[in-house]
């Protein structure tokens, strides 16, 4: 099998092109071979190649950068899906769309299940949801799967912000009123391997790390964990406590954020018979495998 991977040099774009290399032929276009904004760009690059799976992890992320650039976002987020798709059902191979929480407006206490009903707050969400509609109009089998708060080794995020400022300073705030549960680069790899072959099912799917009852966490409780397995790993750290940071006090966003987008994982439960580890599990894990070694002192 011959996979397509459109954004190759994204975090989790890298973790599915390194993980499913061992097994098939994976081709992978980054943001400056394959330019999403460019429908011609799209159609030279894809439509001579060969290919039974195309996995899709590229977009437009900035949420406030899309707040004031929405042409593009929805060029990037919302056209070029469609017509991804729509290549491969000419080509009748297996789309896969990386999706978000920021379709729904986080007023529901509990996890959102796919058949919830979206209601994005920013130009962010609503190019995202835009795209999963034109995927699922463009080719009715693809699978559109929808993440959040993405971690792995491939790329700094969150976590590595929160280690990197503690061992530099005491002073440590994160946002302590906004949920979701994290989703780890290499569970997704695990996770999304039996959807990869055409003839698996389509539609939408959450593909996040396990939650704690019907909750998921907050970038605080995200962050104090991490420091927590870091501190036990012996790793150097100035500061040791997580503030909390109201999500209102942060002026200088531009989009609103929904407060609320833990998602179920009944489905991906349901369809590969794989239970995602829980979240606490998952970042404990990457800590102690890639901050271990600072105990010395030595990276």
């Amino acid at each position: 099998m011959r996979v397509v991977i459109v954004g190759s040099g994204g975090r989790l774009g890298k973790a599915l092109a390194r993980g499913y290399a061992e097994e098939t032929e994976v081709i992978g276009f980054n943001r400056v071979e394959l330019d999403l904004a460019s429908p011609e760009t799209i159609e030279r690059a894809l439509e001579p190649l060969r290919f039974e799976t195309l996995i899709n992890c590229a977009a437009l992320t900035n949420v406030d950068y899309c707040e004031t650039h929405p042409e593009e976002a929805f060029a990037v987020n919302a056209a070029a899906p469609g017509q991804l798709a729509a290549i491969c059902a000419r080509k009748r191979a297996r789309c896969i769309h990386i999706s978000t929480d920021y379709v729904f407006d986080g007023t529901q206490p509990e996890p959102y299940r796919e058949e919830d009903a979206p209601n994005p707050l920013s130009v962010y969400g609503a190019s995202k949801r835009d795209g999963e509609m034109a995927v699922l109009a463009a080719a009715p089998d693809a699978l559109v799967v929808r993440v959040a708060w993405v971690f792995g080794p491939e790329r700094p995020s969150f976590i590595d912000q929160i280690l990197k400022r503690a061992m530099e300073t005491e002073d440590l705030r994160a946002v302590g009123d906004k949920w979701s549960c994290p989703t780890c680069t290499r569970d997704a790899v695990a996770l999304l391997r039996p959807l990869l072959q055409p003839g698996a099912p389509g539609g939408l799917l959450h593909l996040t790390q396990g939650l704690e009852g019907d909750r998921g966490c907050t970038w605080q409780e995200y962050g104090q964990h991490a420091l927590d397995v870091a501190a036990a790993c012996g790793v150097p750290l100035r500061g040791r406590m997580v503030a909390f940071q109201a999500l209102g006090d942060l002026t200088a966003f531009v989009a609103r954020r929904p407060v609320q987008t833990a998602l179920s994982t009944a489905r991906l439960e349901a369809w590969t018979g794989m239970t995602p580890r829980p979240w606490r599990e998952a970042v404990e894990a990457y800590v102690r495998e890639f901050y271990a070694s600072l105990q010395s002192g030595a990276r």
